[in-house]
């Protein structure tokens, strides 16, 4: 094919990008690659695979015959995104990294590059779809088609710029389709195990990692009664919903109380900045870890404005169902009403919005249960 479109693919080391490069070419389309190496600070620890995640890329490249190139964003993540991450968990909220690093990093200064390069569009592994919606001549992001895989929840703040340049072959594809077509030309990664760990960060003990960069500021666990039941090594170390490393396993309430009984494990309900309280609560379905709303701000649109319609479905984290819910929006977020309470409404976390298989966008969450003290 003469002139052919260039694209210009992450590859990560994994085999959703590996797959994707290979779909792109035999599609006709000039591929090349790119590793992004984005973290540095301890490049040769046990859980940092950047290494390890090049040879993969490259040995994939090599197999597929494309060009790839290996790119530093180090110094744009840590602006970005990581200074971002260590003032929410600072601030006793739960960011989502990944989130920010798909907007500032694979669809900003990843997608530079590769304009710079003479791209047409760039390419990733991500299980999600985009669809030039001809009565709007706007571009939609539609969820992956494989339930179980969909990342449209982590790609919700790409503006209309970034996805009338974005790929995602894949996204049309069942995982286990992609693994049998990783398998069949003979990708070196084809039973390479997913990637579970913070963007770019690896796989590794959260609170150890955690504890290198924010202080600990130990307080006091207290139970709905406000008795002192234990003490937290600093709010920073905690999310909502938590249920392992309280360190209060052994301790039982005296008696049943609501929401819960003496055998029932504890998980964490609130956290009080300002007094420096962890607040626990006794059983899963305690009034205190379910909210019938929230409050969302620092809000992305798809679209660039906001939906015209009001009832929509909603995600507070990631791969729970779609909850059915009501969206009033205003100047500087919006309010989501559900129809059912929500478990463990966690600030700092996204609340994704979706009309159907189409992702509308959403927003950071800002306040957690009601109920909660």
């Amino acid at each position: 094919m003469a002139n052919k479109q260039r694209v210009v693919v992450g590859l990560s080391g994994g085999v959703d990008s590996a797959v994707s490069a290979h779909l792109l070419k035999e599609q006709g389309y000039e591929v090349i690659g790119i590793f992004m190496k984005n973290w540095e600070d301890d490049d040769n620890s046990e859980y940092c695979s950047s290494n390890i995640d090049f040879v993969d890329a490259a040995s994939v490249a090599d197999v597929l015959g494309i060009e790839i190139e290996h790119v530093n964003f180090a110094a744009e993540y840590k602006d970005r995104v990581f200074a971002e991450f260590l003032r929410e968990y600072s601030a006793g909220r739960t960011p989502n990294p990944d989130i920010l690093c798909n907007a500032e990093i694979k669809f900003k200064a990843f997608l530079d590059h590769a304009m710079r390069l003479g791209a047409e569009k760039i390419a990733t592994g991500h299980y999600a779809r985009v669809r030039l919606n001809e009565a709007t001549g706007k571009h939609e992001l539609l969820k992956g088609l494989d339930p179980l895989k969909d990342q449209s929840y982590f790609l919700h703040r790409l503006n209309q710029a970034q996805l009338s340049k974005a790929l995602f072959p894949v996204g049309e594809l069942p995982k286990t389709e992609v693994r049998r077509i990783a398998a069949e030309i003979g990708l070196p990664n084809a039973k390479k195990k997913d990637s579970t760990g913070i963007c770019f960060i690896g796989e590794r003990p959260f609170r150890d990692f955690l504890n290198r960069y924010i202080a600990k500021e130990p307080g006091p666990i207290k139970d709905p009664g406000g008795r002192t039941i234990g003490q937290h090594v600093g709010l920073s170390f905690y999310t909502l919903g938590q249920r392992q490393g309280l360190g209060i396993g052994g301790i039982r309430e005296k008696g049943a109380q609501k929401g819960g009984n003496e055998h029932e494990p504890w998980f964490v309900a609130r956290k009080d900045v300002e007094k420096n309280i962890l607040w626990v609560v006794q059983g899963h379905d305690h009034p205190w870890l379910l909210a019938p709303s929230l409050r969302a701000e620092d809000v992305s649109w798809v679209a660039g404005e906001a939906p015209a319609t009001t009832q929509i479905a909603a995600k507070t984290r990631y791969r729970q169902s779609d909850a059915p819910c009501s969206l009033a929006v205003d100047d500087t977020g919006f309010t989501l009403r559900f129809a059912e309470p929500q478990w463990a409404v966690t600030p700092g976390q996204s609340a994704v919005l979706y009309d159907g298989e189409v992702c509308l966008g959403g927003g950071v969450i800002h306040t957690e249960a009601a109920n909660a003290p």
